[in-house]
């Protein structure tokens, strides 16, 4: 059942990214009230994450799912349907508070989940959120290329979403055991572990959004592609982020959690330096599109890795959603400052934040996943 809830959210997902460069022509935005529209979301995700770690806590994670999970989709709708950009910043908003909330919900029962099967699953948890944004996605692009407004799209997916998500509530979820004890061969979970934990999730989630928010926005603005078309950058990068989280438990226990990390960063950075030479070559869309394959496939693996490894260590509701709070309000800052690079130097240079941070992550993140279980080599990775 919580995979369901994966799928309703990458769905979710793709009516928020894959319809901005629609929303952007609708409204004529512009690189900078674009940059603060996303800026307004990551407000009201940071707003709404540690409400809703004390809301887990309270309610359980299960219940906060269900309703987080029907307000967000109520959300879209309202974001689909504002007249003004101005409006449309304020639901911006109020849409991040609530995809706060679903986000934390997630990885409080996903954790659980995992705990209780005794075996690595997260990264195919995540495998049907991406399969949700790819279908997603896709829907957006037919709807779009079938003549229909970006209002349009945006107001039947969010009222297919509410329904999903009001039927998905009947059904019961497992709750939260207790934590496990600390591991008898490795160092207890410190604060500063925590942090560089989140830190790595930052990085990850910078580079998962410059695709979520840029990808479409790149390939109208740098190559020249009509904005139906320019969706599918965002199609092809979950695509491939959806192919390599299914098959990423069984590469993650064959080769540990830190080696896994630092192959995805590598390929990650290789993306990234594609879509860069998409504008400067005679490569064109498909190339920026390879490279968006690339970087799908790099990115797919690192968050997954660092919320199980977390749910191994320490598993607490309070300490996973503050993990994701810094993980996730990390990543939504980072569209709204690629936005304001590209305002003041392009968005080919914004673009170089997240590759530098890709290869912060295969350089760094295997050092801090061993200093989580430096003598492990079970199958959470080590």
């Amino acid at each position: 059942m919580i995979t369901a809830y994966y799928g309703l959210a990458g769905v979710a997902n793709a009516l928020w990214g894959a319809t901005l460069p629609a929303t952007d022509a609708r409204l004529d935005l512009g690189p900078g009230r674009l940059a603060g529209l996303l800026l307004a979301l990551a407000v009201g995700a940071l707003a709404g994450m540690p409400v809703a770690g004390r809301l887990a806590g309270r309610w359980g994670a299960s219940r906060l799912l269900c309703i987080s999970a029907a307000a967000s989709s109520l959300g879209l709708a309202v974001v689909g349907t504002a007249p003004t950009a101005e409006l449309l910043t304020i639901a911006a908003v109020v849409l991040g508070v609530l995809f706060g909330a679903f986000n934390v919900a997630l990885s409080v029962q996903a954790v659980a989940v995992e705990r209780a099967a005794g075996t690595p699953l997260m990264a195919r948890m995540h495998g049907t959120w991406t399969l949700g944004a790819v279908a997603g996605g896709a829907g957006v692009a037919a709807g779009l290329h079938a003549g229909a407004g970006v209002q349009v799209v945006m107001g039947f997916g969010a009222l297919g979403l509410t329904m999903a998500a009001l039927a998905l509530g009947r059904a019961p979820l497992p709750t939260l055991p207790d934590p496990p004890p600390p591991s008898a061969d490795g160092p207890p979970l410190r604060p500063r572990l925590m942090i560089a934990l989140g830190v790595v999730g930052i990085a990850a989630f910078i580079t998962e959004g410059a695709a979520t928010d840029w990808a479409g926005v790149h390939a109208s603005w740098v190559l020249g592609v009509e904005p139906a078309s320019a969706s599918f950058g965002y199609t092809v990068f979950f695509a491939a982020m959806t192919a390599v989280r299914f098959a990423g438990d069984a590469l993650r226990s064959r080769l540990g959690a830190a080696a896994t990390v630092r192959l995805a960063g590598c390929v990650t950075t290789a993306g990234f330096l594609l879509v860069q030479l998409a504008g400067l070559l005679p490569i064109g869309f498909s190339g920026a599109l390879a490279g968006w394959a690339l970087a799908g496939a790099g990115t797919a693996l690192v968050w997954p890795i660092v919320i199980s490894e977390l749910g191994a260590l320490s598993g607490s509701a309070r300490t996973l959603s503050l993990v994701t709070m810094i993980s996730y309000g990390g990543g939504l800052v980072g569209p709204p400052l690629i936005g304001s690079v590209a305002t003041a130097a392009g968005l080919p240079s914004a673009l170089l934040l997240p590759t530098a941070l890709a290869l912060g992550v295969a350089i760094a993140a295997p050092v801090v996943l061993r200093a989580t279980r430096p003598t492990s080599n079970t199958t959470t990775g080590g």
